[in-house]
């Protein structure tokens, strides 16, 4: 029972956080443009119409080459 002493403060203080962190960023437009960062993916950002492309090097697995 006195683990309750501890418990319900911690657990208002995680509370009164969270609260805090969501204002921030209402307050800071983080949830202003809902739907542009879903479209946004759908856009080609290559200017020649390529999709993707390769990162960090060599693309495949050069295990297999002797």
């Amino acid at each position: 029972m006195t683990v309750l002493v501890y418990l319900i403060p911690v657990a208002l203080l995680i509370g009164l956080a969270s609260l805090a962190a969501f204002l921030w960023a209402l307050k800071s437009g983080q949830y202003e443009d809902m739907d542009g960062a879903a479209e946004r993916i759908l856009i080609d950002s290559e200017p020649d119409g390529k999709v993707g492309g390769k990162v960090g090097g060599k693309i495949g697995n050069n295990a297999g080459s002797r």
